[in-house]
This record gives C-alpha cells, sequence and structure tokens, in this order.
C-alpha cells in the first residue's frame, strides 16, 4: 500500500456530481484497506473554466497533472476536445484503454460481454489537422498514422490479452479502402503478433466489427484499432454492455495517467442528482490498478458490482429510480461489510 497524489478535474454538466461521488467512495476505501492513502487535488478545466478564466486548460492544471500519480477527470462539454484531446497529446497518453463488461442487475443487449478495446489515442484524425480549399468550399482533414504509435498500440493491446483467459487480440481497420494508413496499422499489427506466440490473432474491417459486436459481442477479448474507430466502437459496446453509465476509460502513457468515464456532460440532467456515477467510480478502479492497488481495486468493484446487483439502487438510465447520492451511499456500505 502506498500514498498517491491524484489531480482531479470535475469537469461540466454532471460532471462534478458523479466526480464528488467517486471522491467520497474513495474516502471510504482508505478507511477499509489500511495503509492506502490517497490526496486529491483539485483543478480547473473545461467549458465553466474558459468562462471564469478564459482558458478551458490553464497551465496550474497541466502542471497539477504532471506531478500527480494519476489524475481523475469528470466530463467536460462544448470544450472537451481542448481539454483531453490536447492532454492526451501533450503528455502522450497513447493508449486510450475501455473494458466493457456485463454487470448482474444492468440490462443489456447481450449478457456475456467482457472485452476491451485499446484506441491509439494521439494520431489519427484526432490529430485535429484540418484546412479548407477554394474559399471554404472543400473541408481536408490529414489522417496520420505512424509506425511509432501502432507498433506501441499493437504491443499494449497484445500485453493487456496475455493477462486474460481468452488471450485473443481482433486488429480493427479498413485496409481495403485506406490502403496506405489503415494498411500500415495492420501490417504493423500483424509484425508485432508474431512477438507474442501465446497469443491469438485475428483482424476485421471496422464495419463488420460493428456488425458482430451487436451479434456476437462473446467472440471479441481485446480490440485494438485506430483513434476514430475507437471512439466510435466504443459508445456502440457501451450500448451493448447496458449503458455508457458504467463505461470506464483510461488514458495512460508510460509517465502519466488520466481516469474518465467514456459518456459526456449530460447538461439535460445536470444538477437534477439522477446522474449515474458508475462509470466514473470503475474509471478509479482502473485508477488503482494503475497504482498497483490491486486488492484496493477489486474491492471496489466488487462494491460496485453487489450494488448493482441489489437493483435497489440503479439510476434512471440502468432503469431504476435511485439518486447519485443513494447509489454512492449504497457502495459505500458495501465496501464497509467487506472489511
Amino acid at each position: 500500500m502506498g500514498s498517491y497524489r491524484i489531480a482531479v478535474i470535475r469537469g461540466d454538466g454532471i460532471g462534478p456530481e458523479v466526480v464528488d461521488a467517486t471522491i467520497d467512495v474513495l474516502q471510504e476505501l482508505q478507511d477499509v484497506v489500511r495503509g492506502l492513502k490517497l490526496t486529491f487535488d483539485f483543478v480547473d478545466a473545461g467549458d465553466l473554466c474558459l468562462k471564469v478564466r478564459g482558458t478551458p486548460l490553464p497551465e496550474d492544471t497541466i502542471s497539477a497533472i504532471k506531478k500527480a500519480h494519476a489524475a481523475i477527470k469528470g466530463p467536460v462539454g462544448e470544450t472537451a476536445a481542448d481539454v483531453i484531446v490536447k492532454l492526451r497529446q501533450m503528455l502522450d497518453l497513447y493508449a486510450n484503454i475501455r473494458p466493457f463488461k456485463s454487470y448482474p442487475g444492468v440490462p443489456s443487449i447481450k449478457g456475456n460481454v467482457d472485452f476491451v478495446i485499446v484506441r491509439e489515442n494521439t494520431e489519427g484524425l484526432y490529430k485535429r489537422y484540418e484546412f479548407t480549399l477554394d474559399g471554404g468550399a472543400t473541408a481536408v482533414a490529414l489522417r496520420v498514422i505512424t509506425r511509432r504509435g501502432c507498433e506501441r498500440i499493437a504491443r499494449k493491446a497484445f500485453e493487456y490479452a496475455s493477462k486474460r483467459p481468452k488471450k485473443l487480440v481482433t486488429a480493427v481497420h479498413k485496409s481495403n479502402v485506406l490502403s496506405v494508413t489503415c494498411g500500415l496499422f495492420a501490417a504493423v499489427c500483424r509484425e508485432v503478433s508474431k512477438e507474442y506466440p501465446d497469443v491469438k490473432y485475428e483482424e476485421m474491417y471496422v464495419d463488420a466489427c460493428a456488425y458482430n459486436m451487436v451479434v456476437r459481442p462473446e467472440r471479441f477479448d481485446v480490440i485494438v484499432t485506430t483513434n476514430l474507430f475507437g471512439d466510435i466502437l466504443s459508445d456502440e459496446a457501451a450500448a451493448v454492455a447496458g449503458s455508457l453509465g458504467i463505461a470506464p476509460a483510461a488514458n495512460v502513457g508510460d509517465k502519466h495517467a488520466i481516469f474518465e468515464p467514456v459518456h459526456g456532460s449530460a447538461p439535460d440532467i445536470a444538477g437534477k442528482g439522477v446522474a449515474n456515477p458508475c462509470a466514473t467510480m470503475l474509471s478509479a478502479k482502473m485508477m488503482l490498478e494503475w497504482l498497483g492497488e490491486a486488492r484496493a481495486a477489486k474491492l471496489l468493484e466488487n462494491a460496485i458490482a453487489k450494488t448493482l446487483r441489489d437493483k435497489r439502487f440503479l439510476t434512471p438510465d440502468l432503469g431504476g429510480n435511485a439518486s447519485t447520492k443513494e447509489f454512492t451511499r449504497a457502495v459505500k456500505k458495501a465496501l464497509r461489510n467487506s472489511a
């Protein structure tokens, strides 16, 4: 067990509600797991930050994240690209890891979902190299795919798969149309696959993957793909597993990591006290794993799973009528009972 400094961005919309609920649960976890100490540094970023401070991502926020052991980030509104996309590139958080899992008590399209999308996080169209021609009549975006980017995200996927029972990596691309950029991605994934003889390897076009994710999600284990494809497939995967409200994410590099829910800021329900904090709590579970606190991570996930299984504390997005605070209290009680 250790002591860790965690930078916290509360975000916009429902962000403060789900982040505060998560911090509340992590405080409880410290009382359960002897020796675990988390210190939270709250920093500004997002739409409200832009309004108040004139920038969506102040320098002191960037500095605090760099100094912290890890960061938790709530969803951001219209300035998301100027916050998380910028942070991913600035801190070289090249791997976006998004696990999707069926939980008892959560209605889902398919009941046997347990796979991970490992998405390249710093290249592709999200480089945002866009410009116009012909006086604005033509818009152009450059898709940047590098060998280095492909190699390290492929290795991250194979390393992840090697620790899972199924040991299968599916490289998802569209090389039959994007023969140069996706062609490079596919070729590098094949090369890297040879370094992991104990992990099975296959390839799939992105449209076929989208279809199979709905029809046969249980066939997947670890999906590795490019930035935009991974972003789109992740929302589909969340729907298959049950809800965006239970979908966590990690932005991981070699030195820094930021953990956040997959869902957005949902301004339509902000302030109503009904937001589902589960995805942010599960993101915190991923953070604990990244910090090497496996026991604390497992206790947190078990407490969340127990609360979901109970069904009395499901928030409206999961078909229940519980509030954010009621769900949070139930998770804290489950943690206390696990001590």
